[in-house]
């Protein structure tokens, strides 16, 4: 009598299809340099969110008795500024503006160039005029765009971040209008049109969710390129005005103390690098997690203990 070999499981016929969200989040976790990333960035968004609550002074409280003191000043952990400021409490209250202007730009930038990018790829002569439109502001280096708009419009936090959306959707726009001509060729776009699919189900229903991940990975590496800039405007006048604190403001006004009071300009700049540090690690590992060539390697290698005992 022969033995009839046991069936193996299901699971271990099929495998189970995975999300973009699940190799997102096993690739974060299975990475430390991200999950530091990622919590830096968790820190100063809580540390903004209830600046209040953190903060030991209001921002643009002055005690001109102390101003130019070092950090370790008794009261001033960082010390104060030109104008006898707590540089610890502007820090805390700048953080806001530094994440909204970094972060909600490349956000409206995505939310244009995503639309922008499926139609172009699915009408060809649409998308050869829009294509040269975004090759007319690709002429020119974001830095320089987004100052000549700043300086044209004039001043101030909603100017500067129309600057910063306008310099960002050509870019987005190419890597959403690569990724769509990718998929316009793939067998369930031919079956939907087989199927006489409304073309706008096509692009926002079917091709979507498999464009977006190029968005989102492009969007979160150049979140620090944005903050960068966004400061840059302000050092340069163009963006937030003083005496509102933001990261920016704070390193322009301590460049005139540069050697009197170095820790004025040293401890803003030192924030801004550390969050974009933050955001491009961030990024690189979310770029590694999306991309399916290297995706399923990430998995296999930090898969979880209990998966490596099976």
């Amino acid at each position: 009598m022969t033995a009839v070999p046991s069936l193996a499981p299901a699971s271990k016929l099929s495998p189970q299809r995975r999300g973009n969200l699940y190799f997102v989040w096993r690739g974060v976790l299975g990475d430390p340099v991200a999950r530091i990333a990622a919590g830096i960035i968790i820190v100063l968004v809580l540390l903004a969110i209830f600046a209040p609550l953190l903060a030991p002074f209001p921002p643009n409280e002055a005690n001109p008795a102390l101003r130019l003191m070092p950090p370790g000043t008794p009261g001033h952990l960082l010390g104060l500024d030109q104008q006898g400021r707590d540089i610890l409490s502007r820090l805390i209250y700048g953080a806001r503006l530094t994440l909204i202007s970094g972060v909600i730009p490349v956000f409206l930038g995505a939310a244009i160039s995503i639309p922008l990018g499926l139609i172009g790829a699915w009408y060809p002569r649409l998308g050869e005029v829009i294509m040269r439109l975004m090759d007319v502001l690709f002429a020119f280096p974001m830095a320089l765009l987004a100052i000549m708009l700043a300086a044209l419009m004039g001043p101030g936090l909603v100017n500067m971040m129309i600057a910063l959306v306008v310099t960002l959707v050509p870019y987005n726009t190419r890597v959403v209008y690569a990724a769509a001509r990718q998929e316009r060729d793939l067998a369930y776009v031919e079956a939907s049109r087989a199927m006489a699919t409304p073309d706008l189900k096509i692009l926002f229903v079917e091709m979507l969710p498999n464009v977006v991940a190029a968005s989102v990975v492009y969007s979160c590496t150049i979140v620090g390129a944005v903050v960068i800039t966004a400061a840059g405007l302000s050092f340069l006048g163009l963006g937030v005005q003083p005496p509102i604190a933001e990261w920016g403001i704070m390193t322009s006004e301590g460049r005139s103390f540069v050697f009197v009071a170095p820790h004025i300009a040293a401890i803003p700049g030192l924030a801004i690098t550390i969050l974009v540090m933050a955001f491009n690690l961030l990024g690189d590992s979310l770029r590694d997690s999306l991309d399916p060539k290297t995706r399923l390697q990430l998995v296999k290698h930090r898969a979880d203990p209990a998966d490596k005992e099976h």
